[in-house]
C-alpha cells in the first residue's frame, strides 16, 4: 500500500464565491495584518510596564541598603566661624500702644573659607546583594589638608575687638553620618581636637560636626588644619569645592567609575580594576565669597541627581563688587560639585528597556517575512498563526527580563533567543511541512536578533548603524516584492 503524501495548504482557486474571495482577499489580509500590528503594540505596552516595575523595585531594593549603609555622601572644605555681638534696635508699644525702641544684644557669625585644600581619598566600592537585587556600596578613607590666609579685617562686620575670638569654630559637614565608620580626627595648627555635633547654632551643612578653636585674636586664624575620614556611601561620591584653590586625588577599585558633576578629571586612568583621577580647581566657579557674615544658610543643596536647582541666590553686594554681608548666601548645586558615580557593571534593565524599543520592528519584519512566504511558496498561515507568532517574539522580552535578573544580559539575550528561534521555526514547519522554509526563518531571526544585540554594544554608534540595517532589509524586501506577480491576485 502507497504511503499518503501530505501536501501543503494552496492558495484558494479563483472558483470562488464572492464572500471567500473577499476572506481570502491578499488586500484584506494586509489590512488584517496591519491592525494586528496595532494590536500587538498593547502586550509591548505591558512589557514595559513590567520592566519599569522590576527597575522600581531594584531602585527600592537599592535605597533601602543605602538607608543602612549610608547613602550619597558630600565632602565639603570646612569653614572657620567667629561669633560677635551687635546692637539691634526694635520697635515695641506698651500698654497704651505707644511706640518706644528697645536695644538688645544679638549675636552672628563671620565665616571664612580656606585658602588652599588637598583632598586625597581611596574608595573601595563593592556590591551588596539582597535576594536577586545588588547595589554598589563603597568604604572610603579622607584626608583633607589645607590652611586658612586669615580674615579681612576691613571686612568685618564689628571691630575686631568686638569678635569673640576664644569661641570660633571649624564646623565640618558630612551628608550622612550613619556612614562614619570611626570618630573624624581633627588636627589644627599641630593640636588634635575633638569633632562633636552641633545641630543648634550652624545650619551650613546636612550635618554638621563643631570643634572649638583657641583663638586669641584676628590674626590667629592663619592656621594650616587636617582632617581624617573613614566614610560608607553608596551610589556616588561628591566634592563641593570652597577653597580659593582646590586638589582632589581619588583612586579606587572599581573599573567602571562616571566622572560628573561640574568638572571633569584632569588626569584620569581607568582600567578594568581600578581608577586613579585627580582635579585642580581654582575658586572662579565659586558661588561663595571669601568671607561673609550673618548668612547661616545651606551651603549646597544635595539632589542626588545629575542636575538640580539652588532653591535660593542672594547676594548683597558691596561697592567694589565683594559680597561680604548676606543674610540668603548663593547655594551651590549637584552641579557645582565634583561628582564619581559607581555604576554596577552591567544594567540589566536600561538594556532590556532598549531591546524593547525594537519590538515591534522586529515583529512588522517577521510578519512581512512570513506574508511573502504565503506569496512565494504559496502556502497560507492563517491569521491565528500570526498571533501565536507574535506572542512567542513578545514572551521573549519577558524571557530575557527573567533571566537576566539571574545570569546576566548576555547569556539571558542568547537563551531568550535561542528558545524563541526554535518555537517559532518548529512552529513554521509545523505549518508549511517545508524543512527549507523552518530553516529559512531560522536564519531570518536569528538575523534579526543578532542584529538587534549588537546594536546594544555599539552605544553611540547604534543610531546609525541601526538606521543603515533598517534601510538594508528594506531594500531587500523590496527586492523580493519584485519577484511577485501582484497583478494575478486582482484578476483573483
Amino acid at each position: 500500500m502507497e504511503n499518503e503524501v501530505k501536501t501543503p495548504p494552496q492558495l484558494p482557486s479563483p472558483n470562488m464565491t464572492v464572500f471567500e474571495r473577499l476572506s481570502n482577499s491578499v488586500i484584506l489580509k494586509l489590512f488584517v495584518i496591519f491592525v494586528l500590528l496595532l494590536i500587538m503594540m498593547i502586550p509591548m505596552s505591558l512589557v514595559d510596564d513590567l520592566v519599569s516595575e522590576r527597575k522600581n523595585r531594584e531602585q527600592q531594593v537599592s535605597s533601602e541598603i543605602a538607608a543602612k549603609w549610608g547613602r550619597d555622601q558630600v565632602i565639603v572644605s570646612p569653614v572657620l566661624a567667629v561669633p560677635y555681638d551687635y546692637v539691634s534696635e526694635v520697635v515695641e508699644k506698651d500698654s497704651k500702644g505707644k511706640e518706644f525702641v528697645v536695644q538688645r544684644i544679638d549675636q552672628d557669625w563671620m565665616f571664612l573659607l580656606p585658602s588652599q585644600t588637598q583632598v586625597q581619598t581611596d574608595i573601595k566600592p563593592e556590591s551588596l546583594k539582597r535576594g536577586i537585587y545588588e547595589s554598589v556600596v563603597y568604604n572610603s578613607s579622607f584626608t583633607i589638608k589645607g590652611n586658612f590666609a586669615g580674615l579681612d579685617m576691613k571686612l568685618l562686620p564689628v571691630a575686631a575687638d568686638k569678635m569673640r575670638w576664644s569661641e570660633a569654630r571649624l564646623v565640618f559637614g558630612v551628608q550622612d553620618v550613619k556612614g562614619l565608620s570611626a570618630d573624624p580626627e581633627l588636627e589644627w595648627a599641630g593640636q588634635k581636637l575633638p569633632l562633636t555635633m552641633d545641630v543648634r547654632n550652624f545650619q551650613l551643612f546636612n550635618n554638621n560636626m563643631v570643634a572649638s578653636l583657641p583663638l586669641a585674636k584676628g590674626e590667629d586664624t592663619k592656621f594650616d588644619f587636617k582632617i581624617q575620614v573613614k566614610l560608607r556611601g553608596s551610589k556616588s561620591i561628591n566634592f563641593l569645592p570652597l577653597a580659593n584653590h582646590t586638589l582632589v586625588e581619588a583612586k579606587g577599585n572599581w573599573g567602571n567609575p562616571s566622572f560628573n558633576g561640574a568638572y571633569l578629571p584632569e588626569v584620569r586612568e581607568v582600567s578594568d580594576r581600578d581608577f586613579n583621577a585627580s582635579w585642580n580647581i581654582p575658586s572662579f566657579g565659586r558661588k561663595l565669597p571669601q568671607q561673609w557674615s550673618g548668612g547661616n544658610d545651606r551651603l549646597y543643596r544635595f539632589s542626588g541627581m545629575s542636575l538640580a536647582e539652588a532653591d535660593f541666590d542672594n547676594y548683597i553686594e558691596t561697592t567694589d563688587g565683594i559680597a561680604v554681608a548676606s543674610a540668603n548666601i548663593e547655594a551651590a548645586t549637584d552641579m557645582d560639585m565634583v561628582q564619581i558615580n559607581f555604576l554596577p557593571e552591567v544594567n540589566n534593565y536600561q538594556k532590556t528597556t532598549r531591546v524593547a524599543k525594537y519590538g515591534i520592528l522586529v515583529i512588522v519584519l517577521t510578519f512581512a517575512s512570513l506574508f511573502f512566504t504565503e506569496i512565494i511558496k504559496k502556502q497560507r498561515i492563517h491569521l491565528i498563526q500570526y498571533i501565536l507568532i507574535g506572542a512567542a517574539m513578545i514572551l521573549f522580552y519577558s524571557l530575557l527580563l527573567a533571566i537576566s535578573e539571574h545570569l546576566g544580559f548576555n547569556i539571558a539575550y542568547l537563551l531568550a533567543a535561542v528558545a524563541t528561534i526554535v518555537l517559532i521555526a518548529s512552529f513554521i514547519r509545523m505549518i508549511t511541512k517545508d524543512n527549507k522554509t523552518a530553516l529559512l526563518f531560522t536564519g531570518i531571526l536569528g538575523l534579526f536578533y543578532g542584529f538587534i544585540f549588537v546594536l546594544m554594544q555599539l552605544r553611540d554608534y547604534s543610531l546609525i548603524v541601526g538606521t543603515v540595517g533598517v534601510f538594508v532589509i528594506l531594500a531587500i524586501l523590496m527586492r523580493i516584492s519584485t519577484k511577485v506577480n501582484w497583478y494575478q491576485f486582482d484578476k483573483q
